[in-house]
């Protein structure tokens, strides 16, 4: 099948590479054309796990085109994707300039019944207004050609969006045309041969669904937090609660890890956006507020322990950061906490080393001219001479540290722990002062109980 894809971003580059690999003829559309460039000669601009490969195998195989030609590539297509950004604006409603901007681009070039589909994340109506915006460009040129808008939202994940493509959990479509479903049916066949996972809906519907699905999972992350937050006041371990309840079947373990809050270009953007639109259709929705209210709070979290150790002034001190990415397996910097943790450590005069593995030029290019932020070539390397360690993002590669090392490279064997990736007891005995959240006081007699160690390597955790 002959498809466009209009905005070569994260998910237009991923939908476009991963509907190539199955035999269609691809055709990405893309206003930057230094982008496009990179492109076509094979270099991806975002970091996802496989999308490189894929998009150089199916560019080499003739299946897989870019181009800043708009007329090229509506023409090309007998389907038509929408995956341009919807970014927010200040009073955090969905900027919708992008999907109505391509749907008068289609309305100005298209030269022969199209179905159009939304897989940008955008407030319900939406495919109306693209819809219309179609109509009135071919209404202007007299055209006649028949468009259905459809919405099949994307629901994948950053750091696994081509094994999330590939094997659906489920594909949401939107639509009341029967053809416009008999093409998408085809379309998502391959990848759904194991059993069907069509969920097909009114548009409305599958608008909504996109939202509500990032707001289920904002929500279950910031009762969490709170949660955490409420185990260390009653000495409570939150990793054991999540456990207990996550062994509900109701329940389920996925996003029920405490932390420093949520991040990336999703679940803080949608939010908000779900509650502008309930406000604006005066329905507010108090739990969602509260889940962005602590979300605020909890990105916060870290720089307030730092400041309860070493006192509200951190002039001549300086933090190891092991992470900036929002979360593994991703470059990606928009909302991350990181981002917050260096700001409020820098406005208290101390000085930042950070580590990477992926994310650090895209750091290196945001925070550009403060010299109190610098990055390491290594996680070990950011902790020379640094008065504490923060972990923000759980990577693999922190996952098992060579705790004498850190000890010996710190100025003192501090860890606050952002992601709780260690055992407390095993830390203690490794003579770490681990600040892990939401997991209660261990002293020096459990941790000897715990692990066999000598007692003059363990030392007893603080709050």
């Amino acid at each position: 099948m002959k498809i466009t894809i209009i905005g070569s971003g994260y998910v237009g580059l991923v939908t476009g590479a991963c509907f190539a690999e199955m035999g269609n003829h691809v055709v990405c559309l893309d206003r930057d054309a230094a982008k496009v460039e990179r492109l076509r000669a094979g270099e991806v601009p975002i970091h996802e796990p496989g999308l490189e490969t894929l998009v150089q195998r199916n560019a080499a195989a003739g299946r897989l085109r870019f181009t800043t030609e708009a007329a090229e590539a509506i023409g090309h297509g007998r389907v038509i994707f929408l995956a341009v950004g919807t970014p927010p604006r200040e009073d955090g409603s969905a900027d919708l300039a992008h999907a109505l901007d391509a749907a008068r681009s289609i309305g100005r070039h298209m030269n022969a019944d199209r179905i159009v589909v939304n897989k940008s994340t955008v407030p319900v109506g939406t495919a109306d207004l693209v819809q219309a915006a179609v109509r009135a460009e071919l209404a202007a040129r007299g055209a006649d050609h028949r468009v259905v808008v459809v919405s099949n939202p994307e629901f994948l994940k950053e750091g696994a969006a081509v094994d999330d493509f590939m094997r659906p959990d489920r594909v949401v479509v939107g639509t009341d045309d029967a053809a416009a479903l008999r093409l998408l049916r085809t379309l998502y066949a391959p990848y759904t041969r194991n059993h069907d996972r069509l969920l097909v809906m009114d548009v409305r519907s599958a608008e909504l669904t996109k939202y509500a699905a990032n707001a289920m999972l904002a929500t279950r992350i910031s009762f969490m937090n709170e949660l955490a937050n409420l185990a260390e006041e009653l000495g409570a371990d939150i990793e054991s609660v999540r456990s207990g309840i996550g062994a509900d079947a109701r329940i389920g373990y996925s996003f029920l890890y405490a932390g420093t809050g949520y991040g990336g270009s999703c679940l803080p953007k949608d939010v908000k956006a779900l509650m502008h639109t309930a406000s604006s259709h005066e329905q507010p929705l108090s739990i969602l507020s509260a889940v962005d209210a602590v979300n605020e709070q909890q990105k916060g979290l870290l720089a307030r322990r730092v400041v309860a150790q070493f006192g509200p002034s951190l002039a001549g001190r300086r933090f190891a950061l092991w992470g900036l990415a929002f979360k593994p397996e991703t470059d990606d910097l928009r909302e991350a906490p990181s981002l917050a943790l260096i700001a409020q450590l820098r406005e208290r005069g101390a000085e930042v080393v950070a580590y990477d593995p992926v994310a650090t030029p895209a750091a290196r290019a945001l925070l550009e001219g403060d010299a109190g932020v610098r990055f390491a070539s290594g996680a070990l390397q950011a902790c020379d001479g640094a008065d504490a360690l923060l972990i923000v993002t759980e990577w693999k590669e922190f996952r098992s540290p060579d705790f004498e090392a850190l000890r010996e490279r710190l100025k003192q064997p501090l860890v606050f722990d952002g992601r709780n990736l260690y055992d407390p007891v095993h830390a203690a005995a490794e003579g770490i002062d681990y600040r892990p959240v939401g997991r209660r006081r261990l002293h020096l007699k459990v941790a000897e109980r715990a692990v066999a160690s000598p007692a003059s390597q363990v030392l007893p955790l603080s709050a």
